[in-house]
């Protein structure tokens, strides 16, 4: 049998494994970033955007967490009523797990941590999170049909498309009353998970559309000041810089994501800013490729800051 020293090692590593494979991933990158471009000729590109900018770019990204939490809130208001910087501790510690650690294992810190701060059932918080990454995915899909639009010269078949995918989630909502009923003939154990699930949907129209509106306001937010500061690194045209920022972004809301977004954040960025304009010069692909890691160097950066602050806020005790 093994010892109780031994059990206790056993259960450190299997606990600290991931973050054991991140720490490694990081290093490995870093080493890698070094080889393939120089940290030196990083900084300074990053030094040619300007302090002011920089600063910009940060504020504006952490505001987006602001308006996530907002979001959360929005959707639970009985459950958080006074509780907003707990919650954006929460929404903030979420978001970094989710980046931080691989194949999107992050996302089920969420329901964990709704349930220990605010007791919320597991089944309600994950038929939440899963309604929001759904909002979240619509809305990057529907800002990269935008310009797959403009490609098109904006005819009016592309444009009508587009926009029928825009509004889809209007006419789902709709129905969410007509297949929640099919849920009766389901077993009682079965339907009592159902209820779970329909209380972590929004309850009515108006809480949908506010939802919905903060997520597009909170990734048109992301995605132009990504666009913006790849454009000042000189991502050419703007067309391209826009197109890096969405292949970027819904490379870190799809399954496949290493830790950190180590290498999948920069690789969308170059695929989008390609598909959307960008030459394939190797003298092009060298530039996409040193702000690519830039501009994913820049979100974990506002994610650690973000973090940093909801934590300097939030009250040590409990109410």
């Amino acid at each position: 049998m093994k010892s109780n020293q031994d059990a206790r090692r056993d259960l450190w590593f299997k606990r600290s494994l991931m973050w054991l494979v991140t720490a490694a991933t990081l290093v490995g990158y870093v080493v890698f970033l070094q080889l393939a471009f120089g940290l030196c000729t990083l900084a300074r590109q990053v030094a040619a955007i300007g302090v002011l900018q920089l600063i910009v770019a940060l504020t504006l990204l952490v505001i987006t967490y602001g308006v996530r939490c907002w979001r959360v809130a929005d959707y639970f208001p009985s459950e958080t009523k006074g509780q907003f910087r707990r919650l954006l501790k929460l929404t903030l510690v979420h978001n970094l797990l989710n980046i931080m650690l691989p194949l999107r294992s992050g996302e089920a810190s969420f329901p964990l941590l709704m349930r220990s701060e605010f007791g919320m059932p597991l089944s309600r918080a994950t038929a939440a999170l899963l309604f929001m990454r759904l909002l979240d995915l619509h809305a990057l899909l529907a800002a990269s049909g935008m310009g797959l639009v403009l490609g098109q010269g904006a005819a009016s078949w592309a444009a009508a498309l587009w926009l029928a995918f825009v509004l889809a989630p209007v006419p789902l909502f709709a129905l969410k009353g007509s297949i929640l009923r099919l849920a009766g003939r389901l077993p009682e154990r079965l339907r009592v998970l159902v209820r779970e699930v329909e209380r972590g949907l929004p309850a009515g129209p108006a809480a949908f559309f506010r939802a919905w509106a903060a997520t597009l306001i909170n990734w048109c937010v992301k995605v132009v000041v990504l666009a913006w500061v790849l454009r000042l690194m000189d991502v050419a045209p703007f067309a391209a810089s826009f197109g890096g920022a969405l292949g970027g972004e819904l490379s870190s809301v799809l399954p496949v994501h290493a830790p950190g977004g180590v290498g999948t954040y920069p690789a969308g960025i170059v695929a989008g800013a390609l598909s959307f304009g960008a030459e394939a010069s190797p003298a092009s692909l060298a530039i996409i490729g040193k702000a690519a890691v830039n501009a994913h160097l820049l979100i974990l950066i506002s994610a650690f800051v973000g973090t940093g602050i909801a934590v300097l806020l939030v009250p040590q005790k409990r109410p």
